[in-house]
């Protein structure tokens, strides 16, 4: 079996985890799953706590509070407003519009027609 990079275009190569509880959501992943959480350090100062499997980073979980639990599935695309752009056209809703997160890369937050969340990204490592 191959791994696709997270640049890779279509991939769904990351997960975020938002909820109410962040240190009770980290324990309980933790413990069932056996995941490693690494905290991160951002380049505004803060920290991102990162899940791992193995040495591989593969999704972490929002600093942000909300008040439902929720995953979201992070799809690498070549251009995130024109995604945000389609998807609109589409019958789809923006939830967080696009927006730069430095160190990371441009994202954005949607739903599909059905109302099930999903997000875009381009990495900063794809910029030519």
């Amino acid at each position: 079996m191959s791994v696709l990079e997270m640049t890779t275009l279509g991939n769904p190569g990351w997960i975020g985890h938002s909820g109410p509880d962040q240190a009770k959501a980290k324990a309980f992943y933790k413990d069932v799953l056996g995941w490693t959480i690494r905290e991160m350090p951002m380049q505004d100062g803060s920290s991102y706590s990162s899940i791992a499997v193995g040495e591989t980073p593969i999704g972490g979980f929002s600093p942000m509070p909300e008040d439902a639990g929720a995953w979201t599935i992070f799809v690498t695309v070549p251009d995130v407003d024109a995604a945000v752009s389609k998807a609109t056209d589409a019958g789809g809703s923006v939830l967080a519009p696009p927006m730069d997160m430095p160190g990371v890369g441009r994202m954005a937050t949607l739903t599909d027609p059905q109302g099930a969340r999903f997000a875009v990204i381009t990495y900063e490592s794809m910029a030519s």
